[in-house]
């Protein structure tokens, strides 16, 4: 079959779908399919830049490459485990939020071959592209952590982990049952996205266990393999004091090893001493886990987009890829030395759409990101801290005032603004970050 004829039946296919109403496209394309933009990824980042394209470049212009059938604001998750919103309200069909004029394809991504200029999916389609945004996010792995998997699974163990829809729930139960001992909370030896989320629900359970009357009989143990707090040192030395108040134990360079549901223990490791002097058992009544995460297995097969960890490498500035010029990344998927927050994303995908536009007229890019990434982190029922910084772990606060210190417009942005900013504003393509309300609220000096 000839590209022409593929092209044809592409249309007919298109042609057919808007009179039935159908906006997507079957994962059982075998002939193939040709796009001027490619976006490997319905997430923040994949969504929002093809919300910025489609429109421009049309159903044949703009295809999405994605498998699941539900979109989930993920930051919410938190709010979930700490019994503020629903799972529910983290939720969108993806078809909903995936732009209409774009093509999705309900697929992964098996195999890229960028010297090709395409990829080939997990049935077998192959994608030909003149541009492409790689934008996979992280993969999870519960299962690194043996019997992790297992003590999600038994609803009364008191294992949970806000980082999965499917055990965020659970987090809420395990502090509402909770009687007394230990509560612990903890942070791998690996990426992290959303890397405030280990401790906000630390915080949470805090206040939860307060208001019944439970704390007393409670001890409160931060696990994190890191050698700080935070990676601020303004908001660490904030956090550090707080913490202290709430007779808060933070134990750093602590890994989670393996949980032993039946007894409730979990084993951990100090990371700067050689095994096994360096392990120790813990008793607990509670435990937050978030599981370690890596780049996309996808993207560990293709050594010539990636760095040695397997995420994809674009100049940090650009976000264009450093060997092939016609791919730029976005999100938790690339080398980009800030956190990986949706915060990130907002800012990113502004930097990537110009310079992407610039690229398809034959321009050089030159709109630059900072690094700017955002953490709001809830630190009670009512209260938050606003951290926001760039490459340099500066603060780039937005706000005129302190966002160190604990406020109520903290706990809302998080709680309700930024939720409708994600919906209405990222998704659709029109919110990226706060840049331009930060210099009109700084009076042009920030």
């Amino acid at each position: 079959m000839t590209q022409s004829q593929m092209t044809i039946n592409m249309i007919h296919r298109r042609v057919v779908w808007g009179l039935l109403g159908v906006r997507s496209v079957s994962s059982s394309i075998h002939e193939g399919v040709s796009c001027k933009l490619l976006v490997c990824g319905g997430g923040a980042g994949g969504c929002s830049i093809a919300a910025k394209f489609a429109s421009k470049l049309g159903p044949e212009g703009c295809v999405v490459v994605e498998p699941s059938d539900t979109h989930y604001y993920q930051p919410m998750w938190t709010l979930v485990g700490g019994g503020l919103k629903s799972l529910d309200q983290s939720a969108r069909p993806m078809a909903n939020v995936l732009p209409a004029k774009a093509t999705w394809i309900k697929d992964s991504v098996a195999y890229f071959r960028p010297e090709e200029n395409k990829i080939v999916t997990s049935s077998g389609t192959t994608i030909k592209y003149d541009f492409m945004v790689v934008a996979l996010g992280l993969d999870t792995h519960f299962e690194a952590i043996p019997g992790l998997k297992t003590a999600l699974e038994i609803p009364e163990s008191g294992v949970c982990s806000n980082y999965h829809p499917k055990y965020a729930e659970k987090t809420f139960k395990c502090v509402k049952n909770f009687q007394s001992g230990n509560a612990l909370f903890t942070y791998p030896n690996s990426p992290v996205k959303c890397g405030g989320a280990p401790q906000k629900i630390c915080y949470l359970t805090d206040a939860l266990l307060r208001k019944d009357g439970k704390r007393e009989r409670a001890k409160l143990k931060y696990i994190t393999s890191l050698d700080s707090l935070f990676s601020v040192k303004k908001y660490a030395d904030k956090l550090e004091e707080m913490c202290k108040r709430r007779d808060i134990e933070i134990v750093l360079r602590s890994e989670l090893i393996e949980i032993r549901p039946d007894s409730k223990e979990a084993v951990f490791r100090n990371i700067d001493l050689p095994y096994p002097s360096d392990v120790e058992i813990v008793e607990f009544e509670m435990l937050h886990a978030v599981p370690p995460m890596s780049a996309p297995a996808v993207l560990k097969k293709t050594p010539q987009l990636t760095d040695g960890e397997g995420f994809l490498s674009i100049d940090k500035e650009t976000l264009r890829h450093i060997k092939f010029k016609n791919i730029f990344g976005v999100g938790d998927c690339t080398n980009l030395p800030t956190a990986k927050t949706a915060a990130a994303v907002s800012v990113q995908v502004g930097v990537l759409g110009r310079n992407l536009a610039a690229v398809m007229k034959n321009k050089e890019p030159t709109s630059k990101y900072n690094g700017y990434s955002s953490c709001p982190l809830v630190t009670s029922l009512n209260r938050g801290i606003l951290a926001e910084f760039d490459y340099d772990s500066q603060p780039l606060e937005s706000f005129p005032f302190d966002q160190g210190k604990e406020r109520y417009m903290s706990f809302l942005l998080k709680k309700d603004i930024m939720p409708m900013l994600y919906w209405h504003g990222l998704l659709k393509g029109r919110w990226n970050g706060p840049g331009t309300m930060r210099t009109i609220l700084h009076l042009g000096f920030k």
